[in-house]
């Protein structure tokens, strides 16, 4: 009898072995044909999704919902509150660094002077003419600033206390050519919006984006609620969205979270997928990578949601719009709040009385993208979040010994992981230096796509041209490893390497 059960268990392990082993062969080539596995179990086995998995909301389809598992949320004090206030900002500017891919210093369409409307061109980079970056506002351009080398930090204006525009001649959806819809977007001023992945850039005028992005929510640190920039304007979103349909031989694409406002929910034309998880399921590169990968040679557009708006009031009222709903964040703000203003407005401005004592780091952005700046500084072209932290300038005795001060943090060193709601007042201590680049593991929890972040970051800062391609730089912007810096024990500076690894591939083209 125990010969017999022997021979019945070693059976058994064969079979399993076998079973496994041709589990794993038809995973490897579901990969190889570009079936993305984490969407589409390949498993003989059902997976422990399937079984005990987030139950799909009734007004999507399971292929359009993607239950992240992995990310990190820092719940911070100081979110904004309340509807946006309109404020009175007479400075605003156009920086020239924003736009990756252009000329450091582009060519001037008016000198220091001159008065302008909405909508006119500022400047041109030598190398794309055709693309022309317009005015945010009416008014005088009173300063060019200039940096390292003469380059071009700021276009100043101030602004008119009532606001002109320059009427712009529509194109009729129904006639006109793709060519002839490229050629008024380029000289509206929208086009910079176009964000071309990979890498980054400017979108191409020549190419054909296989598909178009927009992120419908964010998920970043202290992030605005997208309630206050869509409510009342499903006109706008609408024509958009039939812009960019006629822009792409594929498919547009609107991600959004399932408490997203009944507006995005409606949206004609796109095809909408539905997101939950932690940050960053918010970010464009982490949906594009659910929804539909990009492959080699393969080229997609990103455009975030208030430039969509601004889109469609341009070709419902042909004026230049750009109009933003910014969030004003941050617990030593004596009123975090909403306000409503236009592309590049001045930050002291925004914060005048609003700022309590004390030293305190401003920063354009969420706290893990965002740059910082000073008061005389001005909002970035695609900002809608200004942030404001204490300075971490104080040493901490034995911090990393006696952790009593409650912080942010991925460790269960810290009792946070407890208090998952608990809002910090955190600051920007880093609480260590830049130490040996380890293997940790840190930057693939807290990442969700198919990617292993740690190796790719190595194979950047080994110069690895063939092994940074194979292991998914081209599926990945700096905000996509902005949550793995944070994680990150060694300290290292991810976002700037990758930003480095991704001008080293561009070069390569």
């Amino acid at each position: 009898m125990l010969q017999i059960a022997l021979l019945v268990i070693g059976v058994l392990v064969v079979l399993a072995a076998l079973v496994s082993l041709a589990d794993n062969l038809i995973q490897i080539e579901a990969k190889k044909s570009g079936i993305d596995t984490e969407k589409v179990n390949m498993s003989v086995f059902p997976s422990f999704g399937e079984l005990f998995g987030a139950k799909i909301p009734s007004y999507t389809t399971k292929e359009n919902f993607h239950s992240l598992k992995k990310g990190h949320d820092i719940k911070l004090e100081g979110s904004a509150t309340g509807s946006p206030e309109a404020m009175n900002i007479t400075r605003f500017a156009v920086k020239p660094g924003n736009f990756r891919g252009i000329a450091p210093i582009p060519k001037l369409f008016s000198e220091v002077g001159s008065e302008i409307k909405a909508g006119d061109p500022l400047f041109y980079d030598k190398g794309n003419p055709e693309i022309h970056y317009a005015a945010p506002v009416s008014g005088e351009i009173i300063e060019v600033k200039r940096g390292a080398k003469r380059a071009i930090s700021d276009v100043i204006i101030l602004a008119d206390k009532n606001q002109q525009y320059k009427k712009f001649d529509i194109p009729n959806l129904e006639t006109t050519s793709r060519e002839e819809l490229v050629d008024f977007l380029a000289k509206s001023g929208i086009w910079p919006s176009f964000i071309q992945r990979p890498f980054g850039i400017v979108a191409d005028l020549n190419v054909v984006p296989r598909d178009i992005f927009i992120s419908g929510f964010n998920t970043a640190p202290l992030a605005p609620s997208y309630d206050h920039m869509v409510v009342g304007r499903e006109d706008e979103l609408n024509k958009a969205l039939s812009v960019l349909a006629k822009l792409t031989d594929g498919k547009v694409y609107l991600s959004l979270s399932p408490k997203s406002p009944s507006v995005l929910k409606n949206a004609k034309v796109a095809d909408i997928h539905y997101f939950t998880g932690k940050h960053p399921a918010g970010n464009v590169g982490v949906q594009i990578h659910h929804i539909k990968p990009i492959k080699s040679n393969q080229k997609v557009w990103t455009i975030d949601l208030q430039s969509v708006l601004t889109l469609g009031k341009l070709f419902l009222e042909g004026i230049y719009d750009t109009e933003r709903v910014v969030a004003l964040t941050g617990a030593p703000l004596e009123q975090p709040k909403y306000v409503r203003t236009k592309v590049g407005a001045n930050i002291g401005e925004l914060l005048a009385g609003n700022l309590s004592e004390g030293n305190n780091r401003i920063i354009a952005g969420d706290i893990l993208t965002g740059q910082q700046v000073d008061n005389d500084s001005f909002l970035n072209f695609t900002d809608n979040q200004i942030t404001v932290l204490e300075e971490g300038d104080k040493y901490e005795a034995f911090g990393w010994l006696l952790p009593l001060a409650p912080r942010p943090s991925i460790s269960k060193t810290f009792p946070g992981f407890l208090m998952p709601n608990y809002e910090y007042n955190a600051n920007t201590n880093t609480h260590g230096e830049e130490r040996a680049f380890v293997v940790t593991g840190q930057y693939e929890s807290v990442t969700p796509m198919d990617i292993y972040p740690q190796h790719l970051m190595k194979a950047i800062l080994a110069g690895d041209i063939e092994r940074m391609e194979g292991l998914g730089i081209n599926e990945v912007l700096e905000e996509d490893v902005a949550i793995a810096e944070f994680a990150c024990t060694s300290k290292q500076p991810l976002q700037q390497i990758l930003r480095g690894g991704l001008d080293m591939m561009r070069e390569q083209v």
